[in-house]
């Protein structure tokens, strides 16, 4: 549970940087945005597969190529789900899905790929 809340945490940080640096991208409040994060986590492990299965042939024919457009499907459906979490078109979500995924790549090479156990005593 940790480990979720902490990679929650790293997605809200790279929320809060698409928020400074794409233009459009809004996030009112800061509970606003440790929400979106958690949630974010949520959509990703629950509907992303779902959603991966059902568009699995079309992401063949484009050689992986739609996965981009499925994560950045992804960051969109949060934004509307959760109010005070505006992005107003795909692009937007896109550059979004792109910097959350670099904050996520360094946070895991920080912390591994399951949580705190790289600092954990053994």
């Amino acid at each position: 549970m940790i480990g979720f809340l902490l990679r929650a945490f790293i997605t809200a940080i790279g929320l809060w940087v698409a928020s400074a640096w794409v233009p459009g991208v809004h996030i009112d409040t800061l509970g606003t945005l440790l929400l979106a994060g958690i949630l974010l986590g949520v959509v990703n492990a629950i509907v992303r597969p779902i959603a991966f299965i059902l568009t699995l042939p079309i992401t063949i024919l484009t050689l992986g190529l739609f996965l981009l457009v499925l994560n950045a499907a992804m960051v969109a459906f949060v934004a509307w789900m959760l109010p005070g979490f505006h992005i107003p078109n795909f692009s937007a979500a896109l550059l979004t899905w792109l910097i959350v995924w670099v904050t996520g790549w360094i946070g895991s090479a920080l912390i591994g790929h399951r949580g705190v156990e790289r600092y954990a005593h053994r």
